[in-house]
């Protein structure tokens, strides 16, 4: 049915005006005596229980940053069967990203390109409604995101990330810092390890006893990605999130010339699925076993989470193949995993 409504309807709509229409769908999904229904035929058996982080997880697969950016639908992606749900990218400075369009289809290739530029409400926003989720949703596991505000210069940023985590840390069961979008200009250079230790190092300061954790992008070299696994447990941190977009193009399916006219952004979806597993065997190999790794990044199906905990994931996150597979991505990832 949604495949359908997909080909018919959704696909002819702007991507990011197709997923401001979803967002109310999804936030009554969260709401009694909906949630209770959507919950019958959707909550992670039993057996899918992990542990991570410290915390006791429904599933191992969750919904990845991005999808999430104000805190609005967390109630009803949990009650879609996603076993945590990681919230932003949030900055200390609201903004409002680039300009629009910032969101493209792939379709042929089942990505997303984005130059999005986190927009979002801000720190102290995210913070608010986070506190009101703990009230209402206690059982919910939530990270949140947080990167570095537009208006605020390079040199400036590890104290921008320092608002953004005593603000929303202590509302958090998990904190990622993301140093790895491509859409802020400056933000990749920050994962240098000679940057990036003194950045973490204050972060973890600010955000107390909530396990951190640093999201790479994937197109680093295996070295660097070697020398900031070490680093990340050389400064305590709780993990590592694997792996942010790509600003590569090659391999796809899609005309040359329709990409070249999108331009610039980070793509998501299937096409990064072998990078991303590639970057998350390097980390594996790199740290101790009870260092928690998070794969994100081409990963579609029930036989991509098995591979990615096979190969050494503690948890696995999505986001691109929402689109292309609908609402009840969650529960037939779930059902596969089960199954298998």
């Amino acid at each position: 049915m949604y495949r359908l409504l997909f080909r018919v309807f959704l696909s002819r709509l702007d991507p990011e005006s197709a997923h401001h229409l979803a967002v109310p769908v999804i936030r009554l999904l969260g709401v009694r005596p909906f949630s209770w229904m959507v919950r019958a035929l959707t909550a992670p058996h039993a057996a899918l229980r992990t542990r991570a982080l410290g915390l006791d997880f429904p599933s191992s697969f969750g919904i990845a940053a991005g999808f999430d950016k104000d805190v609005k639908m967390v109630r009803g992606l949990a009650a879609l069967g996603f076993g945590h749900v990681e919230v932003g990218t949030v900055t200390a400075v609201p903004q409002e990203g680039n300009p629009r369009p910032r969101l493209f289809r792939l379709v042929a290739d089942r990505a997303l390109i984005n130059r999005m530029g986190f927009n979002n409400a801000g720190a102290a926003a995210a913070a608010d409604r986070l506190r009101a989720l703990r009230r209402r949703a206690p059982r919910i596991v939530i990270g949140a995101n947080i990167g570095k505000s537009r208006v605020v210069d390079v040199e400036n940023a590890t104290a921008d990330y320092v608002t953004s985590a005593r603000l929303v840390a202590p509302h958090a069961d998990y904190l990622a810092v993301n140093v790895s979008s491509p859409n802020t200009p400056g933000l990749r250079g920050l994962q240098a390890v000679e940057t990036l230790a003194p950045l973490l190092r204050a972060v973890q300061g600010a955000a107390g006893s909530t396990p951190l954790l640093v999201k790479i992008a994937p197109d680093l070299p295996d070295e660097e990605i070697v020398g900031i696994a070490e680093l990340a447990v050389r400064e305590g941190l709780a993990g590592i999130i694997a792996t942010n977009t790509t600003i590569s193009r090659e391999g796809l399916t899609t005309p040359p010339e329709k990409v070249e006219a999108i331009g610039a952004g980070g793509l998501s979806g299937a096409p990064l699925r072998e990078r991303s597993l590639a970057v998350l065997r390097v980390i594996r190999a790199a740290v101790p076993d009870e260092f928690c790794v998070i794969s994100v990044g081409g990963v579609t199906t029930a036989d991509d989470v098995r591979e990615r905990r096979a190969a050494g994931a503690d948890l696995v996150q999505g986001y691109s193949a929402f689109i292309y597979e609908g609402p009840f991505w969650g529960r037939s990832l779930n059902r596969g995993l089960r199954r298998g």
